[in-house]
């Protein structure tokens, strides 16, 4: 087992508030908000009728002509994020001694209910022969590591809305095992459809602000209602320190400490006590060497659904004791929405960023405080702070809990 130091040398992102990672920053920490009326499909007839599109993203402008018939949605976000990552370490591809982690909730459902309907409506029935290569999670890392001849180990996870996180705790542990020396952890998601979307409002998961869109995620707000549906792609490259150091990559952050549990409580809800995830956190500070007291900065699951916010503020209290009124928390999601798949990973990148600028991103819509969310939430504008440490916390159906820990350089 490796026990050296791993460490971030390059960052990507495609979200609702911007394409590249100086964009999202920027807009983040203004307090930009990418949830809309949705574009993509008629969801007039729907009780939800918003979401976080991606805007403004053209394949071509980033991606081979010949390879996006080639890519789903959700593909073509990870690709483009993994590129800007490889390109920002400045890092030259070892093929054997480089690895690839995908992160993605829900691969092709998009893709899967809409060729479903024009099978049906076809007097031929033929399906394209692109349709299983385009709806399979893994296949993204294929193409991302065809592009770039990656040969390293492989891994796909899915667990739900902590993949993300997940991917970056998988992508240590190859380095810890020795497996290779650099890992790409992308994560894509592009799940926007009736079929998803009508089974969660059903489910009275979504918000259903159609008037108000801007307004509709509302972390730790007492008056939210329930989570938007986002999309994008990020991507970070984690390495040893030893091997960035030796080709004299620029280091964001180290990547100090990560868990991953399981609250084994319900498919769907979390624990309303926050136990699990409380315990998450508790085995990443383990991890990381460190007490709560020296935890900075938390950026939350913080979905804006009304059991989920009180849950995790319950499990930061039990996790942090004291120091939970002392550090600031922020949820994310008001402006990106929920990117599921590739969330955990926007989020660690937004915690690195945090760091790196001595910046806390603002919680937007934040007006109406809720008494069972007591924490300092940093509402609706950012603010600086000295900070060493940050967390980043992913929870996901089935009672997944993933929690990072971020160090700064």
């Amino acid at each position: 087992m490796n026990e050296e130091k791993i460490v971030i040398t390059g960052m990507g992102a495609v979200t609702p508030i911007g394409i590249g990672v100086e964009n999202f920053w920027e807009q983040l920490i203004n307090g930009a908000c990418g949830i809309g009326p949705l574009t993509r499909f008629d969801a007039s007839g729907m009780n939800v009728q918003i979401g976080a599109e991606v805007k403004n993203f053209k394949a071509e402008d980033y991606i081979p002509k010949r390879l996006i018939r080639e890519l789903d949605l959700f593909m073509q976000y990870a690709y483009v994020a993994a590129d800007e990552a490889i390109k920002d370490s400045a890092m030259e591809i070892e093929p054997d001694r480089t690895g690839i982690v995908m992160a993605t909730a829900m691969n092709g459902v998009a893709t899967i209910a809409s060729t479903q309907t024009q099978m049906e409506n076809s007097k031929s029935g033929n399906v394209s022969p692109r349709f299983v290569p385009k709806i399979l999670g893994n296949v993204a890392a294929a193409q991302i590591s065809i592009a770039h001849h990656i040969q390293g180990p492989s891994l796909t996870v899915s667990t739900a809305c902590s993949s993300g996180g997940d991917a970056v705790l998988m992508g240590a542990a190859m380095l810890q095992g020795g497996m290779c020396e650099s890992v790409v952890v992308v994560g894509g998601e592009a799940s926007l459809c009736p079929l998803v979307m009508q089974s969660l409002s059903g489910a009275h998961a979504l918000s259903r602000n159609n008037e108000h869109p801007e307004k509709a995620c509302r972390p730790f707000d007492a008056d939210r209602d329930g989570f938007i549906m986002g999309e994008g792609g990020g991507a970070i490259i984690l390495e040893t320190e030893s091997h960035a150091k030796a080709r004299g990559a620029r280091i964001y952050a180290e990547l100090a400490g990560y868990a991953n549990n399981t609250d084994a409580y319900h498919v769907t809800a979390p624990n309303p006590d926050g136990s699990g995830a409380a315990a998450c956190m508790k085995k990443a500070m383990v991890s990381a060497g460190i007490n709560p007291s020296q935890i900075d900065y938390i950026n939350a699951h913080g979905t804006s659904t009304p059991a989920g916010d009180i849950a995790e503020t319950k499990a930061i209290k039990a996790a942090m004791g004291e120091a939970a009124y002392k550090v600031c928390v922020s949820s994310t999601k008001g402006a990106t929405g929920h990117m599921m798949g590739a969330g955990g990973i926007i989020e660690v990148i937004a915690c690195v960023k945090a760091l790196c600028t001595q910046t806390v991103p603002p919680t937007i819509n934040l007006e109406n405080a809720d008494p069972e969310c007591d924490l300092d939430y940093v509402p609706n504008t950012a603010r600086t702070k000295d900070m060493t440490y940050a967390m980043s916390n992913a929870f996901g159906f089935g009672g997944q809990n993933s929690s990072i820990i971020l160090k700064r350089i």
